[in-house]
Formats: C-alpha cells, structure tokens, sequence
C-alpha cells in the first residue's frame, strides 16, 4: 500500500507541473487519474477494498462541497432575469433528459420496474464540466456559449438530486427492500432538506459579512468557515430528518447571494483544493469500482450508455433551446457536451444502500461505466470540437454566439477558472 501512495503522490505532483500545457490536450485530468487508478488495481499494488472504504467518504465529502461552492458561485437574481440559454436547459432540457432517457432505459430493460428506468435516467442525467474543461476554459470558444455551459453543470447536479432521491425511495419500495413510509420520508427530505440549507446559508453569510466588515477574520479564515458551513447545512438536515445533500445546495444557493462575491475564497478553492477532491474521486472510482464495472459492461448497458451519450441530451437540449436565439451549430454543440461524471457516480452510490442486489449492482455499473466512457469519449473530442465549434462561430459574423460583453451585466456564474468577472449579453 505505501508503494501505491507514492505512486499516486509522485504522479499527481507530475501531472501539476505539466498540467496547463496538458489542458491544450485531449488528454484530461479525468482521463489520467482514472486510468492511474485502473493500472494500481490491476497491478494489485493498491488494494481495491481500501479503496471502496475511502471512496464513500471522499464521495460524501466531495459531493457536500462541490454543491455548496457550485450553487455559491451562482447570481440567483441574474438566473431570474437573464441568461436564457441555461435556464432553459436546466428547467426544460434536464427533465426532458429524464424522460427520454426513462423511455430508453424501459425499452432496453423490459423486466425492471419502471421507476428503476428512471432513476437510472436521473442518475445519468446531471453534466460535469470537469470532463470538459478544455471546452469552458477555451478562451477562442465565446464567453456566452462557455457561460452558459457551465452555469449547467455547475447547477443541474443539485436539481437533479431530489428526483434521484424520490425514484430510488419507490424503486426499494416496489423491490420489497424499504418498507418506510417513502411519501412521509421524502416530504420530509425535499422539505426539511431546503429549510436547513436556507437557515445555515443565510445566517453563516450575514454573520461572515459581519465579521469581513469589522475586520474580525481573514481570507484564510473565512475558507476553513466556508467549509464548516457545507458541513453544518449537510448535518442539520441530517439531524431534523431531512436531505443534506439538498441542504448543502440550498445553503450554497443562499450563502452565495448573502455575500454576493464579497468573498474570493469561494473562487479560490475551486481553483485548488475542489481539483484535489475531483482528482481522489477519480483516481478512487478506477481503483474501487472501474474494474469490476467493466466486467459488467452488456450490450444492453452500452447501448444505453451511448444512447444517453448521443441521443437522449443533444435531443433534449435541442428542443430546451426552440425560440431562443441559439443557432442550429450551438445548439448541436451544448448537446454533445454533457459529459457524465462525478455527480453520476456519486448519485449511484448515495442511492445504493436503498436498493437490493438485484438492482444494485447493475445500476452502480450503469453509472460508473457512463462516467469512464463519457471521460474518454467527451475528453478526446473536446479540444478539437472546441476549437471547430470557435471557428465556425467566428465565420458566421454577426451572430447571437459571438455577442460582445456588456458592461452592465453582471455574471450569474463566478469561477475564475471559466469564466472572466466580466458581464454577459446573455439577456433575453
């Protein structure tokens, strides 16, 4: 085991000293921490049973956080007034991907029970734009169309989550495995969730303010407390009966907007110590789970792997995008990039105690399959259908695409590693 962690360890700091010239590449950060996790597993120099331990509480932890600091970065005031193009993806394109994607999984999966199929299609429903980086952090693809990419990814994780929920709490119901009340446990999750996500978010931002204010902390302070406020959302649900994991957003949704950037640690940890957690998830996924899921790996998984790849979202965006401004190219373009990563695996594991070993299994091999394939497929194609898609914009002229930036407009999403502090001219 001590050689595997040196390994890793090695690994890791050589990756980070290449990693900006490796981001030109079609090889991804995702890419290589799975694929460094598969070589350990199969080599047997890493044990994958002390992997599978670590990966639940990475898995926990990762998804606690990334929501709370997605969702903080997140303009709730501009999402009501602008930026069409996301909000109409996230409120039409997402459960319309729901839908569809429960169709498929139906046909291809006859003796499942139909809220099987759809929680399969809600867990491979939310988008990662760390498996696309090259696309939103592209500076020749339009600010508009890298925005509103990552405002998606960034935001339809944590939408997506009740409905994962919900169909995991009637799938061990119709499988005999939950005997619960699931109507009186899921009110209780998706009410009790929320309210101690809105509590914990608006009075840890008031009291940060405060303290900013009376120069009472510092910015090194303020991102250890950043971090105990996901935690305490996350744990007060958990304590009255409701979700945490909902909290964690809600409270990052609140949070955020209580102190309205006035913060740079947010921002921050993004940049550094989120990498580091995306990047254990991974490297855990290829050593715990990737392995075992491929064993598994059907033609009936594939084909509804590819068919949620290419079919399911670029349909759903297509019709989420009818009316708007967007061209034929964007549209084709928002479709195809939607990769499947972090919250797909975390979603499956989340849900995994609630189900029995008949649907178990599968579903957890569904997700991290998605995420292994979609990691290669989307991160080989993203430099050069990013740098095609920037081309073709620039050749079209005037076009909504390739809009200048307005002063006025303020972003609806903050991250320094995608987006400049800039406004956008997203409003319709």
């Amino acid at each position: 085991m001590t050689t595997g962690l040196l390994l890793i360890a090695a690994l890791t700091a050589i990756y980070t000293m290449f990693a900006k010239r490796m981001e030109k590449t079609i090889v991804t950060a995702p890419m290589i921490f799975i694929a460094l996790g598969v070589g350990l597993s199969t080599l047997g120099i890493f044990p994958a049973d002390e992997a599978e331990a670590a990966l639940h509480l990475v898995a926990e932890i990762a998804l606690v956080v990334l929501l709370f600091l997605d969702a903080a970065q997140t303009d709730l005031g501009a999402l009501r007034r602008r930026h069409v193009w996301p909000v109409r993806m996230l409120l039409i394109g997402l459960p319309l991907s729901m839908a569809l994607g429960t169709v498929v999984a139906a046909l291809m999966l006859p003796a499942w029970p139909l809220v099987a199929a759809a929680l399969v299609a809600a867990i491979l429903a939310p988008t990662d734009a760390a498996l696309g980086q090259a696309v939103v952090t592209n500076p020749v693809v339009p600010e508009r169309a890298r925005r509103a990419l990552t405002v998606e990814s960034g935001l339809n994780d944590g939408l997506a989550l009740p409905a994962v929920l919900l169909f995991a709490s009637l799938a061990a119901e119709t499988m005999g495995t939950d005997k619960t009340d699931w109507v009186l446990f899921g009110a209780k999750q998706l009410i009790l969730g929320p309210l101690a996500g809105i509590f914990v978010g608006i009075i840890g931002g008031k009291l940060l303010i405060f303290a900013k204010d009376h120069k009472l902390t510092s910015e090194t302070y303020e991102g250890v407390g950043a971090l105990a406020l996901a935690a305490c959302a996350y744990l007060a649900a958990d304590a009255i009966g409701g979700n945490g994991f909902i909290s964690a957003f809600v409270g990052g949704l609140c949070f955020g907007n209580v102190i309205k950037g006035r913060c740079k640690f947010v921002y921050e940890f993004t940049e550094g110590e989120g990498q580091i957690l995306a990047w254990a998830a991974f490297l855990l996924l290829g050593l715990a789970l990737v392995p075992e899921a491929v064993s598994h790996l059907t033609p009936v998984s594939l084909g509804i792997i590819l068919i949620s790849l290419f079919l399911v979202r670029p349909i759903a965006i297509w019709i989420s995008l009818i009316g708007t401004d967007s061209a034929l190219l964007t549209r084709l373009f928002f479709g195809w990039f939607g990769p499947r990563g972090l919250a797909t695996a975390l979603f499956a594991l989340l849900v995994l105690p609630q189900l029995g070993h008949e649907l178990a299994e599968p579903i957890l091999a569904l997700a991290i399959n998605t995420v292994w394939i979609s990691a290669l497929l989307h991160g080989l194609s993203a430099v050069p259908a990013a740098n095609w898609y920037a081309a073709k914009v620039k050749a079209m002229g005037d076009c909504p695409e390739a809009a200048p930036i307005t002063e006025s407009a303020k972003p609806l999403v903050t991250r320094h590693h995608a987006v400049p502090e800039t406004g956008s001219s997203e409003g319709k």
